[in-house]
């Protein structure tokens, strides 16, 4: 990757810029529900609501859809990578029928909506696939293709697909969907003001304070009055549900590019293994005989190892079986990754009766998101959800019984926590243009980037949410929190939660 060739914009926000912003709160609002969180759960749920004759209003830290839902390779599938054996074996074969059932119907659900509001969002139906290279692990995707199979999906396993290279192995399920998130999005967005919602950008939620009605204070100084509180900021704002110790924070990297049309795979494909790929192609503009590749892998913990290398090796991954690829666009998506496995969506800790969240999608956002739109639409207006208890956050069988990866989560934070600082600092002198590194001075820890004119800008070295130390992301010029996934730009201003607050300023 060349810094020419990295624009650290996604696809989809250069595709659909979104217009003018929506004003920030400046006055005090009373509504029904308040939405805090404009990506696509959030969005989902005040679309459901507002349809279902609430006043709702969303309240969006910086753009609407232009978060981790408009870094997302937007694949809308019930086939999430390996999922549906290890439920059947966590949470038996209902437990596995209703994660089917919901991530199915949050397809459909959506499919209707584009025809419904005749959104232009290159909406496509494709066949997902998940696939394996090595033969020592097909019997593992057999095992996923009968489990599918038995929670409800048209899955099968199959040993041809359409990637340019053989599989020895692959689950296959037809007719699920791909679009342009954003184009989507901001179709719902319009809609929603049709229907009497508000819509707010720049406008940081910083406090909650539960009741009825429940009070919402901001960053511009205005409070927010709701009998109900939706908590949709991907990694919740609000710590009073210790949801950070069952959430692992996932950075994965995408590269895009055009392709000619007859390199296209025809579907949608994914492999949990070699550092994970996953493929898929959209519509290229209006020319007809390209098509734009979208290849995503190199996941890693936020604020960890040579970003710059795994773009590197992503890329050469892309060119090497998409020969002729000419690669454009260099991003990175940020997911959050349940220790047992499924979403969190439902009330938001166990005292909570008009507060709730969604959260922990696993990288499966968009069916997820749509899925939670819906369940948490039947919570709070009084309707039936079959699998509200499966999402439920309050759930304590499922927790206990995959606690090794939850103390494995635990372990690692305490290991960032207690070892990032005993690291060497370098020195100051020594950084190069471009870079940024974590130093100790008379101070404490500094955060020092020093930019291409040389000049030196630092930050405290804690993260705001709970303290732990920050690293540096060179690819995308950032600092990155490995406990929980709060990421800062070279001034230190939030660009992703669960920290609401800045790292502070200092001088050296």
């Amino acid at each position: 990757m060349t810094e020419k060739q990295h624009s650290g914009d996604s696809y989809w926000l250069n595709t659909a810029p979104g217009g003018e912003r929506r004003p920030a709160l400046a006055d005090g609002l009373d509504v029904d529900v308040a939405v805090i969180g404009g990506g696509i759960a959030g969005l989902c749920t005040a679309w459901e609501l507002a349809r279902a004759g609430r006043s709702v209003a969303v309240l969006e830290a910086g753009r609407l859809a232009a978060g981790v839902t408009g870094h997302t390779t937007a694949k809308v599938t019930a086939l999430h990578s390996l999922v549906y054996d290890k439920l059947r074996r966590t949470r038996g074969s209902e437990g596995a029928r209703l994660y089917a059932r919901s991530q199915a119907e949050a397809i459909e659900r959506t499919a209707g909506v584009v025809e419904e509001l005749g959104v232009e969002c290159e909406w496509e139906r494709r066949g997902s696939y998940t696939y394996v290279t090595d033969a020592d692990r097909v019997d593992e995707v057999r095992a996923e293709a009968r489990a599918a199979r038995e929670a409800g999906l048209p899955a099968s396993f199959v040993t041809e697909t359409g990637l340019p290279f053989p599989v020895a192995g692959a689950v296959e399920v037809p007719d699920q969907a791909q679009f342009h998130p954003r184009k989507y999005l901001l179709a719902i967005a319009d809609d929603i003001e049709t229907h009497g919602g508000r819509l707010y950008e720049d406008t940081t939620v910083l406090g909650l304070k539960e009741g009825e009605p429940c009070r919402l204070s901001t960053s511009t100084g205005a409070s927010v009055t709701a009998r109900d509180v939706v908590v949709a900021t991907h990694y919740p704002v609000f710590d009073r549900a210790l949801l950070f110790t069952r959430l692992s924070p996932r950075r994965e990297l995408v590269v895009a590019g055009p392709v000619p049309a007859e390199l296209d795979p025809q579907g949608m494909y994914i492999t949990p293994y070699g550092g994970s790929r996953s493929v898929r192609t959209a519509p290229y503009g209006d020319d007809a005989s390209r098509r734009l590749l979208v290849v995503t892998g190199e996941h890693f913990t936020p604020g960890t190892g040579d970003t710059r290398a795994r773009f590197d090796r992503l890329a050469q991954w892309a060119r090497r079986h998409f020969p002729g690829v000419e690669l454009t666009h260099f991003w990175a998506t940020q997911d959050n990754d349940p220790t047992d496995t499924v979403p969190l969506v439902g009330p938001l800790h166990q005292g909570a009766e008009h507060t709730y969240v969604a959260t922990g999608f696993g990288g499966w956002g968009m069916s997820g998101g749509m899925m939670a739109g819906r369940l948490l639409t039947a919570l709070i207006t009084g309707g039936e959800c079959a699998w509200a208890g499966l999402y439920d956050p309050r759930r304590v069988a499922s927790a206990v019984r995959e606690a090794p990866a939850f103390l494995k989560h635990q372990a690692q934070v305490a290991g960032h926590f207690v070892g990032d600082r005993l690291r060497p600092s370098p020195p100051v002198e020594a950084l190069p243009p471009g870079e940024g590194a974590v130093v100790r001075t008379d101070n404490g820890r500094l955060a020092v980037y020093r930019d291409d004119v040389g000049t030196l800008h630092a930050v405290s070295a804690r993260c705001t949410h709970m303290g732990c130390l920050v690293d540096f992301n060179a690819a995308e010029r950032a600092w990155e929190c490995p406990c929980h996934g709060s990421r800062f730009d070279t001034e230190g201003n939030v660009v992703q939660g669960p920290a609401t607050k800045p790292l502070e300023r200092r001088d050296i």
